[in-house]
């Protein structure tokens, strides 16, 4: 049994593996109507005990890339493919991916971002449903068609991988900023006024 309100999820039980391995359920943050959507892996352990994606070093990673293009954290939509911890931290199955899909696409038409911005291998590869070289592809820009909408995706590396290869710390920020601008000039095209939900530079 499980409850989807379109953003959060309560009471899913369908990924017996997760449930047995989760303190609670992970959902997304982020204002409801963000321009920018960020789509990671899974809750880790931090993630897990917080109840909030991305709060551990990977998050301070993101966090601080976005103040450096110019946006707060609290301004742009996180979430993850699954909102329960692996074991392990091991990555997803593809059933418990596909068992978390609903609510994924479930957050992405809700939410309708200007841009969704993949982080890292797993969400790439599950959102676009192909396999993608992240580190050949990071920075790139792919169509993908959720639901009756085609929203412009953005692929990352993880902000992870950052921590352990410091060359690709450069490509992380390159790509974060470039989803920064992408997202405020579509924004100010439409509002027709110059004037971006998104923080200003």
């Amino acid at each position: 049994m499980s409850t989807f309100d379109g953003i959060c999820v309560t009471d899913c039980e369908r990924c017996p593996a997760l449930v047995d391995s989760r303190t609670q359920i992970v959902n997304g943050v982020g204002p409801e109507d963000a321009d920018i959507l960020f789509i990671g892996e899974g809750p880790g352990a931090n993630e897990d005990a917080q109840g909030e994606p991305f709060v551990g070093r990977s998050g301070t990673v993101l966090t601080d890339a976005l103040i450096d293009a110019g946006v707060l954290r609290d301004e742009v939509r996180i979430t993850n493919c699954v909102r329960c911890r692996p074991p392990e931290n091991r990555d997803p199955q593809t059933e418990e991916l596909s068992n978390c899909r609903e609510y994924l696409d479930g957050e992405i038409q809700t939410v309708d971002p200007e841009l969704i911005v993949t982080l890292g291998k797993v969400p790439s590869q599950h959102v676009l449903g192909r396999s993608v070289a992240v580190t050949k592809e990071a920075g790139s820009f792919v169509d993908v068609r959720i639901g009756e909408q085609t929203y412009p995706l953005l692929i990352s590396v993880h902000p992870a991988a950052t921590l352990y290869d410091r060359s690709q710390r450069k490509t992380f920020t390159e790509t974060i900023t470039k989803a920064v601008e992408i997202a405020q000039s579509t924004t100010s095209e439409q509002t027709g006024n110059g004037q971006s939900r998104l923080g200003e530079f």
